[in-house]
């Protein structure tokens, strides 16, 4: 009988550890998420404002009331703090555009819902233009997402020419590239004169060009 007393509580006192180590995990886990979140946050500013190069460490650490080597801790190297950054303006790009209903009405649409993130646009058209030199760590992250949206728009032209949609003489992969750097261009020009410039009116007139009337 009194080893069977004594068991009991040591079991009791092994669950309740056992319970409450999980809950510490996540706690500490959540708070390092959010420290990450922030650290991303305040890189993506910084880069914006001086593009990636000019852009330092320490900048960011101060922004976010850490150490240099707090930083890196989450993020041992610039390079992996630049992707992390670029990913994350992709999450936001794609959250805040509505959803596609058609070509026209996609493309007017995302480049709307666009003008409500300019530091976004401005980070993207500053590390855009920067990954064109040799070796920088932004270099194949904007060569896939090219090659990728080239992809996309193309495949969508080619469905509409088998629907009879797309003007004779016009090319799927040409009118794609096209399109992409319209875009691009359009946004610099926005972003040095908003109230001049309406990227979706631009973008909407360019389609029309290539689409026959529905």
């Amino acid at each position: 009988m009194p080893t069977g007393r004594k068991q009991a509580p040591r079991q009791s006192t092994e669950r309740t550890t056992s319970e409450h180590r999980p809950v510490a995990r996540r706690g500490a886990g959540a708070k390092s998420a959010e420290r990450r979140r922030s650290i991303v946050e305040a890189a993506h500013a910084v880069f914006a404002e001086r593009g990636y190069h000019a852009g330092s460490f320490q900048e960011i650490a101060d922004r976010v009331g850490m150490s240099q080597t707090g930083l890196l801790h989450y993020f041992p190297t610039k390079s992996e703090l630049l992707l992390a950054v670029l990913h994350r303006r992709d999450e936001i790009t794609v959250d805040a555009a509505p959803e596609p209903e058609g070509l026209i009405q996609g493309i007017v649409g995302r480049a709307r819902a666009n003008e409500s993130l300019p530091g976004v646009i401005e980070l993207y058209s500053v590390l855009c233009a920067e990954s064109t030199t040799e070796g920088h760590p932004a270099r194949s992250y904007f060569v896939g997402r090219f090659a990728e949206i080239r992809t996309t728009y193309a495949a969508e032209l080619r469905a509409l020419q088998a629907e009879g949609r797309v003007r004779p003489g016009i090319d799927p992969e040409r009118a794609a590239a096209s399109l992409v750097g319209l875009w691009d261009g359009l946004q610099v020009q926005w972003l040095l004169e908003p109230e001049r410039i309406d990227v979706a009116a631009c973008l909407r007139d360019y389609l029309e060009l290539l689409l026959e009337p529905s």
